[in-house]
């Protein structure tokens, strides 16, 4: 019988809730907090705790930026949220290496200069790997909305500290957990519009559309108010998928819970599963 994942995007999914659950489901915090440290990045500390969310506990995991490098997009909105009654019953952070000289130049990375950070870190071949597709779709997307191409994207959904970390932490935990095959049956997002950096777009927004669009990733949408489905959330989900149809049937060996930081209708959790069959 083979192993793989389930990713269970009911309420969606973002870049940190896709950490957290991974994180959850058995990545080594430790050494996650020890690779970041290697991407020389200044101005965040991670915190990594547990929380009820809509009755169900979680993992939460937090990139808490200083106030020089905080942004205030839609992304940020998800990451910043009002406190709701946090649990932290284990709580895990580390101050990044402050010797870094960039200072106001976190909102106008390009996609070369991330890829750079990533290759200079001691990430694993295929943690960078991971990283930097995550990071191609993603500015993909973004490009396509701007009409530039990739390499000239300047724009804070991919430059910003936090969606640096977000998808790094992210790679670095799928490749310490070593699947090869992942399930993601549909991406369930809201609607509405959403104010950004942009003004006020609707839902899903330009990225996230196009990064739908160009891979094919099966989309439902819900009667919530509301973005589900972040950018960064998209192109994780774009760039891990190795099939859009579960398994007829299958067995559940244990389960990753990881929290959203906005407060929906829907429970604001990601489910990711551990499957055989």
């Amino acid at each position: 019988m083979k192993k793989a994942l389930y990713f269970d995007c009911a309420s969606g999914i973002s870049g940190d809730m896709s950490v957290a659950a991974l994180l959850d489901l058995g990545a080594d915090k430790k050494m996650l907090l020890d690779t970041l440290d290697s991407l020389k990045l200044s101005g965040y500390k991670i915190e990594i705790s547990e929380l009820e969310k809509s009755g169900i506990c979680a993992c939460d995991f937090n990139v808490l930026l200083d106030k020089k490098h905080e942004n205030h997009d839609h992304d940020m909105e998800y990451l910043h949220g009002k406190d709701c009654g946090h649990n932290h019953i284990e709580h895990e952070h580390k101050d990044a290496h402050q010797h870094n000289t960039h200072t106001h130049h976190h909102e106008h990375r390009s996609l070369p200069d991330i890829l750079s950070i990533l290759e200079n870190s001691s990430m694993t071949a295929g943690a960078k790997a991971m990283a930097s597709k995550i990071f191609e779709i993603l500015a993909e997307g973004e490009a396509r909305a701007h009409r530039v191409p990739k390499e000239q994207v300047h724009f804070h959904e991919v430059g910003a500290v936090d969606s640096i970390v977000d998808i790094a932490a992210f790679a670095i935990c799928m490749d310490f957990l070593g699947y090869k095959e992942v399930f993601l049956p549909v991406l369930r997002e809201g609607q509405g519009t959403i104010r950004c950096q942009h003004g006020i777009l609707p839902i899903p927004v330009p990225a996230t559309s196009n990064i739908v669009c160009t891979h094919k990733l099966p989309l439902s949408i819900l009667p919530v108010q509301g973005e589900l489905v972040t950018p960064t959330g998209a192109a994780i989900a774009a760039a891990i998928t190795t099939s859009y149809t579960l398994p007829e049937i299958f067995q559940i060996n244990k389960i990753g819970v990881g929290a959203g930081k906005r407060e929906y209708e829907v429970p604001g959790i990601l489910r990711v599963m551990e499957i055989q069959y």
